[in-house]
């Protein structure tokens, strides 16, 4: 497993986890690789330092109580702006998907959207070219 930076035609830099330099090479090459922020496939893979791996004896350092503070803190925001966003979005269950369809070709007003979708959903939206990020139930919606 291979872990690199990438950065894409509109400078979004992000991660990708290859099983080895070839299968990143062959899904460039076939503009398999996308952009999680755009969507684009031209994608261009940046300097990064070499990941030089222990041996399984070697303990890997604790985290320290302020660094699991702090991103406790930063999830905690995080959770927040979602929930703030959501709070503003239309609720419309289990027609998202063919709401966000409508909007997408033009026969529905633009709007922030919230609801429910299957996995096969998420595909048919994404062949259309239409980006969604699926997210978790909230805990208040599972009572």
């Amino acid at each position: 497993m291979i872990v690199v930076d990438l950065i894409c035609e509109y400078k979004h830099r992000f991660e990708g986890w290859f099983a080895s330099n070839e299968s990143l090479e062959s899904q460039q090459a076939a503009g398999q690789i996308r952009c999680p922020v755009c969507d684009a496939n031209k994608i261009e893979r940046l300097p990064s330092a070499p990941f030089v791996g222990r041996r399984s004896t070697d303990r890997a350092p604790d985290t320290t109580a302020q660094e699991l503070s702090n991103a406790k803190a930063l999830l905690r925001t995080l959770v927040q702006k979602l929930e703030d966003q959501a709070a503003d979005a239309e609720d419309v269950g289990g027609e998202f998907t063919l709401e966000v369809l409508r909007i997408h070709h033009g026969d529905a007003e633009d709007r922030p959207l919230r609801g429910t979708m299957t996995h096969q959903d998420i595909d048919s939206l994404l062949e259309e070219g239409i980006g969604v990020l699926p997210l978790p139930v909230a805990k208040e919606d599972l009572h």
